[in-house]
């Protein structure tokens, strides 16, 4: 389903708190034709001049929905944040028209485990998956954190000392510290791809990819 989903497809984006004003903002900055469909007057003329389309409807209503032709569109968010029975009800609606790919916000696992069981397809935790990513961050020497979900993490991030003025086949990163160096940014420079002949200098940052617990102990040396 989701190969047959044009990679600019519009997006239907329900609520504009500030999970979704983010989503719709950042949308409308890549060219994507985006719907937002917000209950507050106050948020919908905020926002209306700096996305695509805002519609002032409550999206628990079936028929507003049918209304708006949200039943022609392939990719829908759920943002609304302030209510979970509103949340719930909106999410069931739009699987109940058959939008192939639903994301969802989810304030709390119960909530999470709800939509996943009406049929959403994608659920995020944005407090939560915030402050895992701070977490990680407020050691210092990380500047950027992805984790999937098999553990793999990719970091960006400043070298370790044991690595520093030698390549990457001389430090034996691999071999010691099981992490791979993906990339490497010397200042002024763009990222390159590493190589085992890539010395690491002091003052370049580094693209490293491991297991999180892997990636924690390079981190921290």
């Amino acid at each position: 389903m989701v190969d047959r989903i044009r990679h600019d497809s519009p997006v239907l984006i329900i609520g504009l708190g500030r999970f979704g004003a983010a989503t719709a903002g950042q949308l409308d900055r890549l060219d994507r034709e985006v719907l937002a469909v917000e209950i507050d007057p106050v948020l919908v003329q905020k926002w209306a001049d700096r996305v695509t389309h805002t519609v002032q409807a409550d999206a628990r209503s079936m028929d507003a929905l049918i209304q708006l032709g949200a039943k022609d569109f392939d990719i829908a968010v759920v943002a609304v944040g302030s209510s979970v029975e509103a949340s719930v009800l909106v999410a069931a609606n739009l699987v109940d028209l058959g939008i192939p790919q639903i994301w969802a916000k989810a304030m709390s696992q119960s909530h999470g485990t709800i939509l996943e069981r009406i049929g959403v397809n994608h659920v995020i935790y944005p407090e939560r998956e915030a402050g895992e990513r701070v977490s990680h961050l407020v050691s210092g020497r990380m500047l950027d954190f992805i984790q999937f979900d098999d553990d793999f993490v990719l970091v960006k991030m400043y070298p370790p000392k044991p690595i520093r003025g030698l390549s990457l086949n001389e430090s034996g990163v691999r071999s010691k510290y099981r992490v791979t160096v993906v990339g490497v940014k010397t200042p002024g420079k763009d990222f390159t791809y590493a190589t085992g002949e890539t010395v690491v200098s002091n003052h370049d940052l580094i693209i490293v990819s491991g297991t999180e617990s892997d990636i924690e102990r390079f981190a921290a040396m």
